[in-house]
């Protein structure tokens, strides 16, 4: 299969269930909102090695808040059994210090809910109050520069992770301008978000390693500077970079979205010789999303 002269390998992504919550940050401007979105999420590329997959969504207008301001939303992802560890963490060390910031629950359809909000009023020192507001349970936090707000719970729910594609390009610098195209296209997708660094990741990894205290190591089949020491190299004569695109979100609909929307988007630049996607023999998890099944 062929899209705009560049090869689709028939093959698929390997992700894997997880749980996910959304939050939704507002300030008094779109930048702080934004600012603070991003600092919570911050060390949150991958379960590897980091406490959840995490990312920022997308911006929303003050026509979709609840308190009328600016706001980002992100999307926290990792083990059910630690998902409260890591709303309260990163909630209560990155978000109460932002400025202007207030913390709601952004979740459709939860399945669980966690009494985040609730937990993070010790901070009051006991000056701390309840409060509705918007119809919402909230809870007031007095801080230096007014009162924090946080919503007294956050739902939760079973999710998706990593929805993957590779970017096999004849040089770098295209495989990275169809990685950035390709990362643009899905900011437009909602409820998901690509948790490495832009988006991007410049080192695909896979499961396992030949040191046994490692998870994951280098996905040697697609690193092109050794791909006449490996035998069973997937990178083709022509192809000096790959790039990868993960993908997680609130469901495998919406990373199925995704990956189509990023691919189409990737195979309109120059210089692109085939899309591929990262899988381990079902070793990492149950869903296997084909590439060609997305643009049926």
């Amino acid at each position: 299969m062929k899209m705009n002269g560049v090869e689709i390998e028939d093959t698929y992504a390997e992700a894997f269930n997880t749980w996910v919550a959304r939050i939704l940050v507002t300030a008094v401007t779109e930048r702080w909102a934004r600012i603070g979105a991003e600092i919570a999420v911050g060390f949150g590329t991958t379960m590897i090695g980091c406490p959840g997959e995490c990312g920022v969504e997308r911006n929303v207008s003050s026509n979709e808040t609840p308190d009328s301001r600016p706001g980002t939303i992100s999307q926290i992802t990792g083990p059910k059994k630690m998902m409260k560890d890591y709303l309260l963490l990163r909630i209560g060390q990155c978000l109460i210090p932002t400025p202007t910031a207030s913390v709601w629950d952004a979740l459709p359809d939860p399945q669980e809910k966690l009494d985040v909000g609730y937990r993070l009023r010790f901070f009051g020192d006991g000056f701390e109050s309840q409060d509705n507001l918007f119809e919402r349970k909230v809870i007031r936090i007095p801080i230096m520069s007014g009162d924090f707000i946080v919503e007294h719970s956050f739902g939760i729910r079973k999710g998706v992770a990593g929805g993957n594609f590779l970017i096999l390009g004849e040089t770098q610098k295209s495989a990275l301008i169809a990685a950035e195209a390709a990362a643009g296209a899905i900011t437009k997708v909602k409820g998901v978000i690509t948790p490495f660094p832009g988006g991007i990741c410049a080192s695909g990894s896979k499961v396992g390693s030949k040191y046994k205290f490692l998870r994951a190591s280098t996905n040697h089949l697609f690193c092109p500077t050794i791909k006449d020491k490996v035998p069973e190299s997937k990178i083709p004569a022509n192809v000096k970079s790959v790039f990868e695109i993960v993908i997680d979100g609130i469901s495998e609909e919406n990373v199925r979205v995704a990956m189509r929307e990023g691919i189409s988007a990737a195979v309109k630049v120059s210089g692109i010789v085939k899309i591929s996607a990262g899988n381990y023999g079902g070793s990492l998890g149950p869903i296997h999303i084909r590439l060609h099944e997305l643009f049926k």
